[in-house]
């Protein structure tokens, strides 16, 4: 009984991880910008829906200054997961297929159970990492914090530990996110895999490519900084432009030729 089992699920062959040279991120800006500009208004939905994101849970923040940083932090961590349509845009434009609304909403319905355990595995990181940030700014700052001024003035001015601690946490969930991330997602919308799997193979691709992917997150993060400045709004072209450009990453990267796919070629 045991052979006959063992027999009826033959194990998913682990992927190759190719290395790959920091100058790819330029071809992968490239390649972002060129599949945002195919896309058209479904990918361009998607940057909408982020800077609306976004900006409700600023707002939601602002009510509470201590939730502020972390709830910014925090919507971050589950960027990747929200970009799920725009990996399906550019696997239908990789196979010059046309991309259209429906099929970003269809590639949650594919993977529903594997993309919804993965999202909700971010959610309640960045749920944890906003309590913890708000615990910190809370308990342990003795500023009184009533307005973006006061905010800025004791990052910029403070004289305790408190900000650099925070900085050097959201340093780390950045980076343990970043790592479990950057290509699991794509993979899980491109491939019949499991969850753990495509978890492993980013932490690999990672591993394998520490120049290039530290030169992508600084990207990322520079990106995301850029857009929390100009009130969000830079979101709506950004994010969509990163979306299609990591699944390029994801594609240059790993060497999925031996995995099942996800659903057949239309």
């Amino acid at each position: 009984m045991v052979d006959e089992l063992n027999t009826e699920r033959p194990r998913t062959p682990r992927p190759d991880i190719n290395e790959v040279a920091p100058g790819a991120i330029l071809r992968w800006l490239r390649l972002g910008w060129r599949d945002f500009r195919q896309a058209g208004w479904p990918s361009l939905v998607h940057g909408l829906i982020v800077f609306g994101m976004s900006v409700v849970i600023v707002q939601i923040a602002l009510l509470f200054w201590p939730l502020l940083p972390g709830a910014v932090s925090g919507f971050l961590v589950v960027g990747p997961v929200l970009a799920t349509g725009l990996y399906a845009l550019s696997q239908r434009q990789e196979r010059d297929q046309p991309a259209r609304l429906n099929d970003a909403v269809n590639a949650w319905r594919h993977g529903t159970r594997c993309l919804l355990r993965f999202g909700l595995l971010l959610v309640l990181v960045a749920t944890a990492w906003v309590v913890v940030s708000m615990v910190l700014f809370h308990f342990f700052v003795n500023v009184e914090i009533d307005g973006p001024m006061d905010f800025l003035r004791f990052v910029f001015q403070q004289d305790d530990r408190i900000f650099l601690l925070w900085t050097v946490l959201a340093g780390l969930v950045a980076a343990v996110i970043f790592a479990i991330t950057v290509v699991s997602v794509p993979m899980l919308v491109d491939r019949n895999v499991t969850t753990p799997l495509a978890l492993k193979t980013s932490i690999r691709a990672v591993a394998r490519n520490p120049v290039t992917m530290t030169f992508w997150a600084l990207f990322i993060l520079v990106a995301s900084g850029f857009s929390v400045a100009t009130f969000m709004i830079g979101f709506i072209v950004l994010y969509p432009i990163m979306g299609h450009a990591s699944w390029h990453v994801y594609r240059d990267v790993v060497d999925v030729s031996r995995l099942p796919p996800r659903h057949p070629v239309d």
